[in-house]
């Protein structure tokens, strides 16, 4: 895989972090700013209403510029929300400060896509989007129970203030490692943005973007809860809910590597198996959640068939967007966060009427959901990814 992919995957790990570390920092955010622990829990939803919209809107707006501008504006823009979140004593302010990074976030993840799916030969989108999607796991591995251990021991604003930071040798890593293109000259190559926005009409893309949907909203409906289970059903200190990131984080990382080896020949196979399991996965962990060794592997295993499941069909998603080279990126970015959006919302409804486990439950039915609706269609999941190159993708691939 080519170095500007690993440039990257860092930036992804520094928006992955503060997409993530919420987990380990709701109730200290909801006993500084006066709220209660399930309105905090709106701050997750917040950042992915922001993704959704800035995703296919910023993605739109800069086509036509060059890649690396964009990338370098979104990363100061992402940094800049959470110097402010950082020193607010307002949590509408946190909220707004939470929408505004995610629009950078979206958009620089929409533009990061379609360049990783330009960086590498026809076929092996999946693998791309592993590599670029580590940057999210070794996030929930290292930066996120390092920010809520931060957070335990200094306060979770100093853990906004880290991401920013991070987010200094980001920058660096975009201006030496991703080369300057030229926006209109791909515009000129690829189809116009009316003909990219009109593949939204394929059933095939539709299908694919909601199956996404709804395994990332179960992902999220209990990761973004993790605390309280842990703390509270478990019965288990504080520092705890740190080891529970690591493990969900480093189960996360072996998943999506080891889909990003299936997912362009073989998904079909990493949906019918790891389907069936993410649901059995979570209904097991909700009712052995006392249990704190059975709630550890739990953990872990779920963070591994969560994400082998969810990138695989975001790369459905990369092929199935073919004809949308521009757009394509945020589709699947769209298609992620209407899950991280709704799965918190759900997921905070079952906390005030089943409790700890309500998430856990969620989680497992929305799986199931996900499983009955793609039913009828297992040959659109079978299907090998079609060697479709976007619009510049050859170019800087033959740059190689």
């Amino acid at each position: 895989m080519p170095l500007p992919l690993y440039l990257l995957a860092l930036v992804v790990f520094a928006m992955g972090t503060s997409e993530f570390m919420l987990a380990g920092l709701l109730p200290d955010i909801a006993s500084d700013l006066d709220v209660n622990v399930g309105t905090a829990g709106t701050l997750t939803s917040a950042f992915a209403i922001g993704m959704i919209v800035g995703a296919p809107l910023v993605a739109a707006l800069a086509r036509n510029w060059p890649g690396r501008s964009s990338l370098l504006g979104f990363v100061l823009v992402f940094a800049a929300a959470h110097v402010v979140g950082a020193v607010t004593t307002s949590f509408v302010v946190l909220f707004a400060t939470r929408v505004l990074a995610a629009v950078a976030n979206a958009g620089f993840l929409a533009v990061a896509l379609t360049t990783a799916a330009g960086l590498v030969p026809p076929g092996k989108k999946g693998r791309a989007l592993a590599v670029l999607l580590s940057g999210t796991t070794v996030a929930t591995i290292a930066g996120v129970p390092g920010g809520s251990l931060l957070g335990t021991m200094l306060g979770w604003r100093v853990t906004f203030w880290a991401v920013a930071v991070l987010c200094l040798p980001a920058t660096v890593g975009i201006l030496l490692g991703i080369p300057t293109r030229s926006g209109h000259s791909d515009e000129a190559e690829g189809p116009a943005l009316r003909s990219e926005i009109g593949q939204l009409r394929s059933p095939r893309l539709i299908l694919v973007m909601l199956l996404g949907a709804l395994v990332n909203a179960a992902t999220f409906a209990s990761f973004t809860f993790l605390a309280p289970l842990v703390t509270g059903s478990a019965g288990m200190a504080r520092l705890w809910v740190s080891v529970m990131l690591v493990l969900f984080g480093t189960g996360s990382f072996v998943g999506v590597t080891f889909a990003g080896r299936l997912s362009d020949q073989r998904p079909g196979l990493v949906i019918a198996v790891g389907g069936p399991l993410l649901v059995i996965g979570w209904a097991a962990l909700a009712l052995l959640a006392e249990n704190q060794i059975a709630l550890l592997a739990l953990v872990f295993v779920q963070g591994a068939l969560s994400f082998a499941v969810g990138s695989t069909l975001i790369t459905r998603v990369l092929y199935e967007a073919a004809g949308a080279p521009t757009m394509a990126g945020a589709y699947a970015t769209a298609a992620l966060n209407v899950g991280a959006a709704v799965g918190p919302l759900i997921a905070a409804t079952t906390l005030r009427t089943v409790g700890n486990r309500g998430p856990l439950w969620a989680s497992g039915l929305l799986v199931l959901a996900a499983l009955l609706a793609a039913l009828p269609f297992r040959h659109v999941m079978a299907s090998r990814g079609v060697p479709v190159t976007p619009a510049g993708a050859v170019s800087c691939a033959e740059e190689r």
